[in-house]
């Protein structure tokens, strides 16, 4: 099996879930987000794109429900044992297969818990399971109980953490080299994620983000590439990954000269990652982070240009989204703890100058201040001819 992590570590994992359920008072879970299912098993595959199942009960047993295109995938990256089949045929449903299986785990009339917040189950197989097991079980949503779980980081998941961290930090030197007037974008990419891929890691649970010119003001990937000017800007996001674990990092790189706006962005961007920090302690909540940024931001009167949110937790994720839970927003309550990874990312877009600025790194948690996990510097970044 091609298990990336050590025995015992998966038997604490699975020790912590089932004391979780045993205080949820849950006999079972269905579990569907692919997350869930690489950490507590090591199951790696992107087949959650069709329907599959991992079924947990607080007894110790693991079932996996998928299709035959998974099966030998599952073999060998998990260690689950019992692996069934759910066949493609007709208007058959994989929903009735689940529920049979079921039945045949004696789990009829059991309290089971049921992944609903995850990219692995659509609308459609959340109405055909609710209209299949209400009348059989009673079921409930526990979306919320592995990812609390995951939040904190292990020892052993640290270590794939600073790989990811090494991996961005060479991404964004790959990029420099390539930045410049006359540059394409889809040069600067190829650095990074060759970059990337070269110091063995994985694919991004999510594209990279690269927008120049006016696109340098979007928060989101988008196709289409553009070749930069002798007096320009690009927003890069992007992150490091080693074993799915993700480390981001974010930047706005100024070709030519920078405007005073720049420079006045760039200091309440700076500003505020610094009071961030402050807040990234155990006993301070997430709400309280995001209140340090908007404070500093504000301040600078860019409160017209600053997000609703300014960074999230990180770990193993699977497309198509890297975010992790919890985010900084307004009057979050989820407290920081040590050894959860935080990406924190200050973002201003003026879209009435055109200008953007940007600047996001990745911390570990400790019991005192956090650990910054990139050495790149927080200097604003020029690059001339």
């Amino acid at each position: 099996m091609a298990l990336h992590f050590s025995e015992a570590e998966f038997e604490s994992r699975f020790e912590k879930l089932k004391a979780a359920m045993e205080a949820e008072k849950l006999d079972a879970m269905l579990l569907f987000a692919q997350e869930s299912m690489y950490w507590l098993t090591g199951y790696d595959t992107f087949g959650f794109c069709f329907f599959q199942c991992l079924v947990v009960t607080r007894d110790g047993e693991k079932v996996l429900l998928t299709r035959s295109a998974d099966q030998r995938q599952a073999r060998h990256t998990s260690n689950i044992a019992d692996i069934r089949i759910w066949i493609d045929r007709g208007s058959a449903s994989p929903v009735t297969q689940l529920k049979d299986l079921l039945f045949d785990m004696d789990l009829l009339g059991s309290r089971i818990g049921i992944e609903y917040e995850t990219h692995g189950m659509t609308g459609r197989i959340g109405l055909q399971i609710n209209a299949e097991l209400t009348s059989f079980a009673d079921i409930s949503d526990a979306s919320e109980l592995i990812p609390q779980l995951r939040a904190i980081k292990s020892a052993e998941e640290i270590v794939y953490v600073r790989k990811a961290a090494e991996l961005a930090d060479k991404a964004y030197y790959a990029a420099l080299e390539e930045i410049r007037p006359g540059a394409d974008e889809g040069r600067i990419l190829a650095a990074m994620q060759g970059a990337i891929f070269e110091g063995g890691g994985d694919y991004p649970a999510n594209e990279f983000i690269i927008g120049s010119g006016p696109d340098a003001l979007l928060c989101r990937y988008k196709a289409g590439r553009r070749t930069l000017s002798d007096q320009d800007q690009i927003t890069l996001e992007w992150a490091g990954s080693y074993r799915h674990y993700h480390a981001a990092l974010m930047r706005t790189v100024v070709i030519g000269a920078p405007t005073d706006r720049h420079h006045e962005m760039y200091t309440a961007a700076r500003e505020a990652l610094a009071a961030v920090e402050t807040q990234l302690v155990p006993g301070r909540n997430f709400g309280d982070v995001f209140d340090a940024h908007a404070e500093r931001m504000d301040a600078h009167d860019m409160m017209p240009h600053r997000l609703n949110a300014c960074g999230y937790s990180l770990g193993a994720r699977f497309t198509p989204s890297w975010m992790d839970m919890p985010m900084a927003y307004k009057a979050n309550p989820a407290e920081v703890k040590p050894d959860m990874v935080i990406f924190m990312h200050m973002i201003l877009m003026d879209s009435i100058t055109g200008t953007a600025m940007t600047l996001g790194q990745t911390y570990l948690t400790t019991n005192g201040a956090p650990e910054r996990l990139s050495t790149l510097p927080l200097d604003l970044p020029v690059k001339s001819g």
